[in-house]
């Protein structure tokens, strides 16, 4: 009885329901992952979705009835070319894998090989399909003897592909190199049995049981990648935020701790006597409250930009790019040993603070392929070498224009610093954005699984608040979105107003 059950099983997929099941399961993974695209912003989502979709598209000849059958009938027009949609869902297959595994930033030479491949397999499916459209309408002799060829151009490609495969350091390789192995295996069986069975003159029912377990085991592996996927970039930023509330806790901490001290010194001092003296101290409190928060506004920078750093030019020694890996190493180093000085420093000058600002574009650079247009511009009649302000107090400026307004933008990426006026009291300074500006920005903030408000912008307006404090006229930070007061534009415009200090000059 199992046997005959078995045998029930393999011999009739069409007839049993395993055929049925199998592309219930797939309609559910499309519209289960086209979801989670739209909830994520994630294209790896979208690709997935329209590779079960297209497999689904693939097998739908061979249904008789049921849902999927009557939704399928209504667009006959799509459906009736099941060689075209196999196709189709090999070249999703290429671009998922190489989106999954990040191999644009992990491999981008290899990338580029691959998608030239790609690209000219997506131009000859496309002539063959115009030829048929146009010219030959005789779909079994055009597209049949089209999609042979076609195999042979796709599985030279994913042989190609399986290289940088195996060369990425990411675990998730394995879930996507163990299922393309077992659909493989299980295609070219069921194309042996397929080819076995047809010459027999029997039914070829048979080789799709073979090919839907396949489908099947290839579909689990590739869900649970992307389930993975999104724990790893979750447990990332949970490790973040933990390093954040663990370095703000140790501040809060050290305030508590200097709030008691100045207590105990209140009470033991006469309040007529030592009036001067806890003025003093009140003033060291304040001052050792803003260098804390200094501290905190170095730990709350990006946890991963010295790692993402380290990986860009690790790319370049890779594909044996000596000069730009050794132009850019020579650069991070630069920017690590300033940002390493401003610990013993409070102040820079403003010549100083540009400088930095240059390098940590330039390195931040390196993540958006040198997309980000980068200006200083202002007055000849302003010397910054002469002005002093917070060390680092435009970094997180910089920070949240780059990676919550040009990170999300396709239009050209641009940045500007410009020096925009000097009066007698204080310095006007401005940082301009093309980014998708701060409506847009707050809106995908809100969408996302995790939101993690910036205490940078914070922290900045309280450091030049303290700075004001010696000086008649206040510091200022000012956030504008540009397209309130012109809808053509784009971005978000920030004016500090900071007050002059000018360093002395020694002779």
């Amino acid at each position: 009885m199992v046997k005959s059950y078995l045998e029930y099983f393999y011999c009739c997929p069409f007839e049993n329901g395993f055929l049925v099941f199998t592309l219930g399961a797939l309609f559910i993974l499309t519209v289960y992952h086209f979801i989670l695209f739209f909830q994520q912003k994630d294209s790896t989502y979208l690709l997935y979705s329209g590779y079960t979709f297209f497999i689904l598209l693939s097998q739908y000849r061979w249904m008789e009835g049921g849902f999927l059958y009557e939704l399928g009938g209504q667009f006959s027009w799509i459906t009736d070319y099941p060689m075209i949609h196999t196709e189709i869902y090999y070249i999703i297959y290429v671009f998922f894998a190489l989106r999954f595994l990040n191999i644009k930033e992990e491999l981008p030479k290899w990338h580029r090989r691959i998608m030239i491949g790609l690209w000219v397999i997506i131009a000859y499916c496309l002539l063959l399909f115009l030829y048929y459209l146009w010219v030959d309408q005789r779909i079994q002799e055009v597209l049949l003897r089209g999609y042979y060829v076609f195999t042979i151009l796709i599985s030279i490609l994913g042989m190609v592909t399986y290289i940088p495969f195996f060369k990425v350091k990411t675990p998730l390789k394995y879930y996507m190199i163990i299922g393309s192995v077992l659909l493989i295996v299980f295609s070219v069986t069921s194309l042996a049995i397929h080819q076995s069975l047809f010459r027999q003159g029997f039914s070829v029912e048979p080789a799709y049981s073979v090919l839907y377990i396949g489908f099947w085991l290839e579909n689990v592996l590739f869900s649970l990648g992307l389930g993975q996927k999104q724990k790893l970039i979750l447990e990332e930023r949970n490790q973040s935020q933990e390093e954040l509330i663990d370095q703000l806790q140790e501040n809060d901490r050290l305030r508590i701790e200097v709030q008691k001290q100045l207590e105990e010194s209140f009470k033991s001092m006469e309040l007529a006597a030592e009036a001067e003296k806890i003025n003093s101290l009140q003033a060291s409190y304040d001052k050792e409250l803003a260098e804390l928060k200094l501290l905190a506004l170095r730990s709350q920078m990006n946890p991963h930009f010295i790692f993402n750093s380290l990986n860009s030019i690790k790319s370049y020694i890779i594909e044996n790019e000596a000069e730009e890996a050794v132009y850019y190493l020579n650069k991070f180093a630069k920017l690590i040993r300033k940002f390493l000085a401003t610990t013993r420093e409070k102040e820079s000058t403003l010549k100083e603070e540009l400088d930095t600002m240059k390098l940590y574009v330039n390195i931040e650079n390196l993540r958006f392929d040198q997309e980000i247009q980068f200006s200083i511009s202002g007055s000849e009649l302003i010397d910054p070498a002469q002005i002093l302000l917070p060390s680092l107090l435009l970094q997180p400026f910089l920070e949240n224009a780059i990676w919550h307004g040009l990170s999300a933008s396709k239009e050209e990426k641009k940045l500007q610093i410009r020096l925009a006026n000097l009066s007698e009291e204080a310095l006007t300074l401005e940082i301009i954005d093309n980014g998708i500006g701060l409506l847009d920005s707050s809106q995908n903030q809100k969408k996302k699984l995790h939101v993690s408000e910036s205490v940078g912008i914070t922290l900045s307006q309280e450091r030049l608040k303290h700075f004001s404090q010696n000086y008649t006229q206040e510091g200022e930070v000012t956030l504008l979105n540009l397209r309130v007061t012109n809808p053509s534009e784009s971005g978000v415009k920030v004016i500090l107003k900071i007050p002059i200090q000018l360093r002395e000059q020694t002779f």
